[in-house]
């Protein structure tokens, strides 16, 4: 196996060419011959009895070439990328240039780099981080969200209806005066406030009285599933049967110990205010991180492959798969939306994790960031705790490398947030 030659071409790509010798060629007829030849029958032997000089007399010299070719590079192009010296990102464009016994056998392809990535000014990136003040009225709208869940559903008479209530309705929905697919239901119970049905229905059925007949208008989504709906505005012609509210408990001692921990409402409203503040914490810290990445990514400048996305894309898909335990396929048949629409639905993330990679490995390299072998081991440890495995188990399904490369990215990020300058603002 050697390579031939090896040049750059057009930006991230590399032209390569590169041979096995007749020996390595003759090996690989020969272990075709020893796999195929059980399977194979010529007239007079048994099927597997005939010998390779027999079967290329019988079909042709060049009957184990194609399977033997194969194998070469299948078994040996990684070790064509690693001799190559690059930072290979695909392999496109292979093509076999000469096969024979004499000479043996020759390639050649094109070779997708990473980019060159420069990125300047990433210290003293100005950040604003939002420090929001838990109020008294974010804190009684978690206890009433407490009282909603324990109420007692009661029917109700004597008024229309208002936000909260569940309305009864039945409702059939026509496109230009036609009915369509799917937009129709009876007796349908609709929580009004759930954000159930499409923006605007739901507030068109408050004030509505039992036995009431009404319209109503709504536009669906541009990002609706259905194609023949996607921005359309139709009529959905409705009756309120039925109006259920709620009785809402007493907010005391009582209802608290009934439904809590805690003995009393002081105790409830002190907990209820930890977490939220918690809460406020983590997603203000989320918040100025996005706002970090996104100022870091502006800052780059970079042709990246487009492969590079599309194999982001095929991380995350598989990733949101097993996350909801749905073959993509599946979940398409259900929902009725494209391979492509779906895909689409992932390209902004995919888009910003790889730009935002790229950009932190220039930094680690710029900034001669080093990982140790205790902050290898300390990662294995924190993996083994949250995947409830053995660190040595960790270890045999993560090979250190790329723990290695994770852990240097984490380091450039820390880097680049440390050095920020985070302006912190009060909401």
């Amino acid at each position: 196996m050697e390579i031939i030659s090896q040049n750059k071409t057009v930006t991230n790509t590399y032209a390569i060419e590169f041979t096995f010798s007749a020996e390595e060629f003759e090996a690989a007829v020969n272990a075709s011959f020893n796999k195929r030849k059980k399977n194979i029958s010529i007239p007079g032997f048994r099927k597997g009895k005939a010998t390779r000089k027999m079967i290329e007399a019988h079909y042709g010299e060049a009957v184990f070439y194609e399977d033997a070719v194969n194998s070469l590079y299948n078994n040996n192009i990684a070790d064509i990328v690693e001799k190559s010296g690059l930072e290979v990102v695909d392999v496109v464009d292979t093509e076999v240039v000469d096969v024979s016994k004499e000479a043996g056998v020759s390639f050649k392809a094109n070779l997708i780099v990473k980019p060159e990535v420069k990125i300047s000014d990433y210290t003293g990136l100005e950040i604003k981080k939002t420090v929001k003040t838990i109020t008294d009225d974010a804190i009684n709208a978690e206890i009433d969200k407490m009282r909603s869940r324990n109420a007692r559903i009661v029917s109700v008479e004597d008024r229309a209806t208002q936000m909260g209530d569940t309305a009864v309705i039945d409702f059939d929905g026509y496109l230009d005066d036609v009915a369509f697919e799917g937009g129709k239901g009876e007796k349908f119970p609709l929580e009004l406030g759930s954000n159930t049905f499409i923006p605007g229905f739901e507030e068109q059925v408050v004030g509505k009285n039992i036995g009431e007949e009404f319209d109503v208008n709504v536009t669906f989504p541009e990002n609706y599933q259905a194609e023949n709906l996607k921005g359309k505005a139709v009529v959905f012609k409705c009756k309120l049967h039925e109006i259920k509210g709620k009785d809402m408990p007493e907010l005391d001692d009582e209802f608290v110990k009934d439904v809590s921990e805690f003995d009393t409402v002081d105790e409830l409203k002190a907990d209820i205010k930890a977490k939220l503040e918690k809460s406020a914490t983590e997603q203000s810290e989320l918040d100025a991180d996005n706002a970090l990445v996104d100022a870091l990514v502006a800052k780059m400048e970079a042709e990246v492959p487009e492969i590079m996305y599309e194999r982001r894309i095929n991380d995350i898909a598989r990733e949101w798969s097993m996350r909801n335990r749905i073959k993509v396929e599946d979940y398409l048949k259900y929902t009725g939306i494209s391979m492509e629409q779906f895909r689409d639905s992932f390209k902004d993330i995919a888009k910003k994790q790889v730009d935002l990679r790229l950009c932190l490995e220039q930094i680690a390299a710029e900034q001669n960031i080093e990982v140790t072998a205790e902050d290898i081991e300390k990662e294995y440890a924190e993996l083994a705790e949250q995947y409830k495995m053995t660190a040595e188990n960790v270890k045999a399904a993560l090979p250190e490398d790329a723990i290695k490369g994770d852990i240097k990215i984490e380091k450039a990020l820390d880097f680049v947030r440390s050095n920020a300058k985070i302006e912190e603002v009060t909401e």
